[in-house]
């Protein structure tokens, strides 16, 4: 039998390096196109206060840089280390992406990232541009194929099982590629990440503000963070709206558990804006509907049902009792594989294996599987339906204030009022927010795809390495430790940077040109 204890250790193990990975990685896809931008000014003006703001945001971002390659790292080493049957059962399809993410755009910008630092005064200002743009592309290449591979997990498509092999392979790589949910998760995580990096650029700028110190830095990088703010808060609730309706015919569950809508919404379906849901007596209390809302995102109508959790619990439940005949036809096939009948008989039900593994969790044989586990392993595919909950309406409401808070600062930019001090100290308490947001975010996708690896297709469970329960507390702990110190460091330089401020450079030029000058005098 599995040791569900292993399991979900590796799950916690994973899920702490993955949120500390990400609170990384939005900035560094945000902060790499607000780069190309300032130099874009830079170059059409050639003035050198736009060189200045570049160079400085510059540096923000490669301290951030560093850290999040070097967290992206252990989590892709994880796979093989806490996930070795997982690996070994998708690594067909899943590898693909993970490969192509570190030959096309790991190497795209490790190739470009030095001459970006250090080619300012090497590089012409236009191929320095260049150069920035490239580590911009790299950077959100490597969201789009890591991203890819993650869609393909929460929607498996071109692939299938192989009974020979006992393995899922690829059968469609260009249907993997233009998986639906992968480009939908792509362009809303990404216009995420261009959120935080406003924030962060704005929130930054409003302290140089409220100190008084480099007001025109401070102004002109203020400018920037509201115009593309702006158009980045006002994409991530349009592409997540996308997002919802990418759910209505490929995660069912996910989005009914999101809503917390036991039963199946009759068209209009209403959206529940606040309700409370109860995992004891399955049902939301005190629930307070918007109607037709739900409806125009899951249906894009208002005249389709949207099915309930008590609905697709009864599918999974038939689902189940086909994967178990399926099981069953792949066992006699694996005994003979000349045994055509068996094949036959497994054609017709192999979308349904997936399902009858989940049984694999209440009885070693899923053959031997009573009605009552099958029904308990029904339930099993409903994810813990309070955090979706929550956690939707937690993203989901942060995404609203972003939009207020850049058409804020938009408005007070464009009128040239960017000292205005109540907007300046709003600007600097909103900074964690779109963070926030940003993990609640991945919380809600991954959460929701529970009990699943990959979607219908392989328990979480049975992915799991054979590892024991101290050997995981070890790096578990390990891995606290270690990030937490670079946590700390990678604060302390971020907030010695911003001490230092934008002329920092120019500063110490000036200073060793003055200490040089006496010594000059002398020799003359």
């Amino acid at each position: 039998m599995i040791d569900l204890a292993v399991v979900d250790l590796s799950r916690l193990q994973f899920a702490l390096t993955a949120l500390y990975h990400f609170l990384f990685v939005p900035l560094t896809l945000g902060l790499s196109f607000m780069l190309v931008i300032m130099e874009s000014i830079y170059v059409m003006t050639r003035r050198p206060i736009w060189r200045t703001i570049t160079r400085f945001w510059g540096t923000l971002f490669g301290i951030n840089f560093v850290l999040g390659v070097a967290t992206g790292i252990t989590m892709e080493f994880q796979f093989g280390m806490n996930w070795s049957y997982y690996s070994h059962y998708v690594g067909d399809i899943f590898g693909a992406p993970l490969a192509i993410e570190g030959l096309m755009a790991f190497f795209l910008e490790a190739t470009f990232v030095g001459l970006m630092f250090f080619g300012w005064d090497k590089l012409k200002p236009h191929a320095h541009l260049f150069v920035t743009f490239m580590v911009a592309l790299g950077t959100n290449l490597s969201a789009l194929w890591i991203l890819i591979a993650n869609g393909w997990m929460q929607n498996p498509v071109g692939a299938a099982f192989n009974p020979d092999t006992m393995r899922m392979e690829v059968v469609d790589f260009m249907a993997v590629l233009f998986n639906p949910v992968a480009q939908a998760k792509f362009v809303h995580t990404v216009s995420a990440g261009y959120v935080i990096a406003s924030v962060f650029v704005l929130g930054v700028s409003a302290i140089y503000m409220l100190k008084g110190k480099h007001k025109g830095f401070a102004k002109r990088s203020m400018t920037v963070a509201a115009a593309f703010g702006l158009a980045s808060s006002l994409s991530v609730v349009i592409l997540g709206d996308e997002s919802g309706y990418a759910l209505t015919d490929n995660q069912k569950m996910k989005l009914a558990a999101l809503e917390a809508m036991w039963h199946t919404e009759e068209a209009p379906a209403g959206l529940t804006a606040i309700g409370f849901p109860s995992l004891k007596d399955r049902q939301t209390h005190y629930e307070v509907k918007v109607p037709y809302v739900l409806g125009l995102i899951a249906t894009r109508s208002v005249d389709k049902p949207v099915a309930g959790i008590l609905e697709l619990v009864a599918i999974s439940e038939d689902r189940i009792e086909r994967g178990v005949v399926a099981y069953d036809q792949l066992e006699k096939i694996k005994a003979d594989p000349t045994d055509m009948l068996a094949r036959g008989e497994f054609e017709k039900v192999r979308n349904d294996l997936g399902y009858g593994l989940l049984l694999k969790r209440f009885v070693e044989d899923p053959r031997m599987a009573t009605p009552a586990q099958i029904k308990e392993a029904a339930w099993y595919t409903v994810p813990n339906v309070p955090v979706m909950f929550w956690s939707f309406r937690v993203m989901a409401g942060i995404g609203f204030l972003m939009i207020g808070l850049f058409a804020t600062a938009f408005v007070l930019c464009t009128l040239r009022k960017h000292e205005t001090k109540w907007f300046l100290r709003l600007a600097v308490l909103a900074m964690p927010l779109p963070w926030i947001a940003a993990e609640f975010g991945w919380v809600l996708a991954e959460v929701g795809r529970q009990p699943w690896a990959v979607e219908g297709v392989l328990p979480t469970f049975l992915g799991a390495s054979s590892l024991t329960v101290p050997q995981l507390w070890a790096t578990i702990v390990g891995f606290t430790v270690l990030y937490g110190a670079l946590a700390v460091v990678e604060v302390g330089l971020i907030v010695r940077t911003i001490k230092k401020g934008p002329f920092h450079e120019q500063e110490q030029q000036a200073l060793f040109e003055d200490e040089d000058a006496p010594m000059v005098a002398q020799e003359g």
